[in-house]
């Protein structure tokens, strides 16, 4: 039953839960899909529904901190052809910033970065965003330290999750994603 059905996803935003009953299922929970923008306002993952999304757990002072190189050649090689790639600053281990401030001015004078970044945000445990409790819940991962991956397919399944050594521009990141967007160009998005 309809009703039945509709009570189960309690937790998903009535634009979400409009979008599951006209058939456009978007797997990322209404919640769990707003970000607050380092630059203020907010990122929403639905407003990239449909594309593949890439979201990393960043830190500025990390071994993998170079990293940051690599998430900004993705989010230009691919950013116009849809994929979002998302940089979560987060202090969960300890090696971020203390202002998001200071985490904006760091990546902007040392990476250049002109991806989308989120404020400093919880990754893990109790606290951790609700993106993040999804991840675990549906995907059974969380991130075990700075630059864990995870990538969205278009259907707003996560299609699968990179520990921290796995470089940005590795091939076990870009084929999914050159993939996703070829099926996109494909089906004449």
């Amino acid at each position: 039953m309809l009703i039945d059905k509709l009570s189960a996803f309690s937790g998903v935003s009535l634009m979400a839960l409009g979008a599951l009953v006209a058939g456009e299922a978007r797997a990322v929970p209404g919640d769990a899909a707003e970000f607050a923008s380092i630059d203020g306002g907010t990122v929403s993952l639905h407003d990239w529904a449909g594309r593949p999304i890439l979201v990393v757990n960043t830190a500025s002072r990390c071994g993998f901190t170079s990293q940051y190189k690599g998430l900004q050649t993705l989010h230009e090689r691919y950013g116009e052809q849809g994929l979002l790639v998302l940089a979560v600053p987060s202090n969960d281990f300890r090696q971020e910033l203390s202002s998001d401030a200071e985490v904006a001015e760091f990546c902007e004078l040392n990476y250049n970065i002109t991806l989308p970044m989120t404020t400093i945000t919880p990754v893990r445990g109790a606290q951790a965003h609700p993106f993040y409790k999804w991840v675990a819940q549906s995907a059974g991962f969380a991130p075990r330290w700075n630059f864990s991956k995870v990538l969205v397919g278009p259907d707003g399944e996560v299609v699968e999750t990179f520990g921290s050594a796995v470089k940005p521009l590795s091939a076990r990141i870009t084929a999914p994603i050159d993939d996703m967007l070829a099926k996109d160009d494909g089906a004449g998005g």
